[in-house]
């Protein structure tokens, strides 16, 4: 192993945005939350959104639309698709993903957006050890979000919501978003190391065939995270190494 503590095969580093990077995962729950919660209350016999069980099951590290359509199903509930336009308010898809995102906007504009020092020192060793890195997210918002903490800077690329639409490629736990940052760094999959919070990025992680799976485990999750492909778990990125 390397100082980075990764395989010394590995020659680029893929990181997931929310729960990473920046402290967003825990304001993407309560958008969520705030969203199905309302969306729920008019019908008969729903329980709440669980911020923890159904946010971790169903729609943390998905895009948007699929993260509404797996709670959805998981619940019986079948909604029109509506259209990527549709306003906050429509009772479609696309509409309850829409309003997520206001939501979210909302929260991040009252409270700003916290990175990770842990990660932020180990993103400078590996760049100082001359790994490519990318940032990968199915948050449409990942560059404002990276430019408002500063650190754009530390990614060769960025594989986010925004460039998936335009290439059409299929989110986590589909390992394409992936499999698109290797290919832009030039670095084949066995020689990049995906890390990740979300379980859905861990099964991303394993479908895609990459060198070595990196869980950061934010909430308590460790043995999920091994479960759906981790290789190994920290806490926190620091944990890994990075100085010499």
């Amino acid at each position: 192993m390397t100082p980075l503590g990764l395989p010394d095969t590995i020659q680029a580093c893929l990181f997931d945005l929310d729960g990473v990077v920046t402290k967003t995962a825990v304001v993407h729950a309560a958008a969520w939350k705030e969203t199905f919660d309302d969306f729920l209350r008019g019908r008969d016999g729903q329980r709440p959104f669980d911020k923890d069980a159904d946010y971790d099951e169903y729609v943390d590290g998905r895009p948007r639309a699929d993260g509404v359509r797996a709670f959805l199903e998981s619940r019986g509930i079948h909604l029109p698709e509506g259209t990527p336009d549709d306003p906050p308010d429509a009772a479609t898809v696309h509409g309850l993903g829409n309003r997520k995102n206001e939501l979210l906007l909302e929260k991040i504009r009252t409270d700003g957006v916290e990175a990770y020092d842990g990660t932020l020192r180990y993103l400078e060793a590996v760049r100082a050890q001359g790994l490519r890195t990318a940032i990968v997210s199915s948050s449409a918002n990942c560059r404002d979000v990276l430019r408002s903490i500063g650190a754009e800077h530390f990614f060769d690329v960025r594989i986010d919501g925004v460039v998936a639409a335009e290439r059409h490629l299929p989110g986590k736990p589909h390992p394409d978003t992936f499999l698109a940052a290797a290919h832009d760094l030039g670095v084949e999959a066995a020689h990049a190391a995906v890390f990740e919070d979300a379980l859905a990025g861990m099964d991303a992680g394993r479908a895609g065939h990459f060198g070595y799976v990196v869980g950061v485990d934010r909430v308590g999750q460790t043995d999920a995270l091994y479960a759906h492909g981790a290789d190994t778990v920290v806490q926190d990125l620091a944990e890994l190494g990075g100085k010499e």
